[in-house]
């Protein structure tokens, strides 16, 4: 699916930039996008090698085994392939976690070791599997708290409540992952032989889950205020790492693990997954790189714009929805123009911030993680990622037409 999905990136972009005449930028583009490339991959040295030494800890001293079996009901469900005392399941369980609470720093590491243990039960080791594919679409989908990048530039522009999005992006965020999590299953059931009793099965409970976690947000957002919640996720978040970083080692020396010689050890995987990563993003980037300098955006929001009128979907929110899945950096420069021009606290700023909120960089996550572990052929995990994508942005619609108009 990537080789079709990056050809079509590059196509696209030179023959959009023939007819715009934007060659020239797209030559700079290039350029500046394989800098950037190498760039992010060497400064995810230091963070993967603290966290990878961490991990190595936690699991010589059977911690991440001990969090493996803690999860075992849900990970049985949503990893059915991987045994439930696997440390994959641990690593996975600390990234999801981690996503949760906005430790961006934190996760990346987290879930780089997870696909790397999921690796170890791969037979065909260039091909993703079942629980690969689950795990991307669980963190391109994830759930999101706080969405605190988006709240500072909101806070930045002067909105008078900067956090009035929380409620919106745990809602849309959260349709977004329960899509993810349905759209693996149902692509696995197809390949593996198309059976609409089980089909009928899942998508009840799946219902049933969602009206049950729906009515505890339900009761959470009626409740708690905006801001207490949010006081509350950032407490948690701002102790989390220390307290990894106290209690993982304290509890391996008690039992008798080599702390500091274990976590140099895991440190050193660190560099040689950075360097592993460089040539995926240096054609991942290259790629997004080329099509936004091409004005082949333009083009495509000109196609899509009749669909989004129908629904209801503000004609200048679109460039910044098309852009998530390729470009964090990119959709936050759309966004905090829209809330320049039209107000952080008008309907178009506060859908467009819940959409950043509620989404992910789709293509940079399967370049990283499937990077790190020399899988080339990724399967369905694109589609997964891009459906989670469009559930959130159309759950962030509803709910903001709902709460802001």
């Amino acid at each position: 699916m990537m080789n079709y999905v990056w050809l079509a990136l590059v196509v696209i972009a030179v023959v959009s930039a023939a007819f715009t005449g934007n060659i020239e930028k797209i030559t700079t583009s290039v350029f500046d996008s394989a800098q950037t490339a190498v760039t992010i991959a060497l400064g995810l040295i230091g963070i993967m090698s603290l966290w990878l030494g961490i991990m190595k800890i936690a699991e010589k001293a059977g911690l991440i085994q001990l969090l493996a079996r803690a999860v075992k009901p849900l990970s049985k469900f949503l990893f059915p392939d991987v045994p439930s005392d696997h440390p994959a399941v641990g690593a996975m369980m600390l990234n999801i976690s981690a996503n949760w609470l906005g430790l961006g720093n934190a996760a990346t590491p987290f879930g780089i070791k997870a696909m790397e243990e999921l690796q170890t039960l791969n037979p065909q080791k260039d091909t993703a599997t079942n629980a690969m594919i689950m795990f991307l679409g669980l963190n391109t989908a994830s759930i999101t708290l706080v969405p605190m990048t988006i709240i500072g530039v909101r806070a930045g522009l002067h909105s008078a409540n900067p956090v009035d999005i929380i409620g919106p992006t745990i809602f849309s965020s959260f349709l977004a992952t329960i899509t993810a999590i349905l759209v693996t299953k149902l692509f696995i059931n197809i390949e593996s032989g198309f059976r609409p009793d089980t089909i009928r099965k899942f998508f009840l409970k799946g219902i049933l889950f969602i009206l049950v976690l729906g009515t505890v947000i339900f009761l959470v957002s009626r409740f708690v205020k905006a801001e207490t919640f949010k006081n509350i996720v950032l407490l948690v978040s701002n102790w989390l790492i220390p307290l990894l970083l106290l209690v993982i080692p304290v509890l391996a020396f008690i039992k008798k693990v080599k702390v500091f010689e274990v976590f140099v050890t895991g440190a050193k995987e660190g560099f040689q997954v950075a360097v592993k990563i460089i040539p995926y993003l240096v054609a991942l980037l290259v790629a997004i790189g080329m099509f936004r300098a091409s004005g082949a955006m333009d083009f495509l929001v000109f196609i899509i714009s009749p669909v989004t009128d129908l629904i209801g979907m503000p004609a200048e929110v679109l460039p910044a929805a098309l852009m998530r899945p390729l470009s964090a950096n990119g959709t936050l420069g759309i966004i905090t123009e829209l809330m320049n021009t039209h107000g952080p606290d008008s309907f178009i700023g506060r859908f467009s911030s819940t959409i950043y909120g509620c989404t992910e960089t789709t293509f940079y996550v399967i370049a990283v993680y499937f990077g790190a572990v020399q899988v080339k052929k990724t399967r369905f995990a694109v589609p997964v990622g891009l459906i989670a994508d469009l559930a959130g942005i159309v759950a962030a619609l509803f709910i903001c037409r709902i709460l802001f108009l």
